[in-house]
């Protein structure tokens, strides 16, 4: 596995990734060519054998002294293999602030024990969030 930095060049295979792994939730074309166009977003791909097989975009904001983990995706293939906490460390190190939060489906429990695995603790529910009507974890980890 390597983590590469993500581009422009990676929409099509991104927007299948996303299709893929969030059904419901996948980010719209526009937002994905921002997710890797935009400066200051940090974008990585995880890569095996030449494709790419998961993707992490993590949104630094340094005035209010954390970063945001916008988005982390591995293709179904290849879960449980640990590229989502290979790509979400990369990523934590590179928003260079000293907390990182993100949210979670409450029914992703599997998601959810990674994250605690890595440290995150749950800091909100953010009520109906998702598109769907499911309610969101907030979580946060200190760096």
């Amino acid at each position: 596995m390597e983590i590469l930095p993500a581009n422009i060049l990676d929409l099509k295979t991104l927007r299948k990734l996303e299709r893929e792994s969030f059904e419901r939730d996948a980010w719209p074309l526009f937002d994905l060519m921002a997710v890797l166009t935009f400066p200051d977003v940090i974008r990585l791909k995880a890569v095996e054998d030449r494709q790419m097989v998961g993707f992490v975009a993590g949104d630094p904001r340094p005035r209010d002294g954390w970063g945001w983990i916008a988005t982390i995706a591995v293709d179904p293939r290849f879960r449980r293999r640990g590229f989502a906490t290979a790509l979400l460390r990369e990523c934590e190190k590179r928003l260079g602030v000293p907390r990182s939060r993100l949210t979670v489906r409450l029914s992703n429990q599997g998601a959810i024990r990674m994250y605690e695995r890595e440290g995150y603790v749950m800091i909100d529910i953010w009520k109906t969030y998702y598109a769907d009507g499911e309610d969101a974890m907030v979580m946060e980890k200190t760096l």
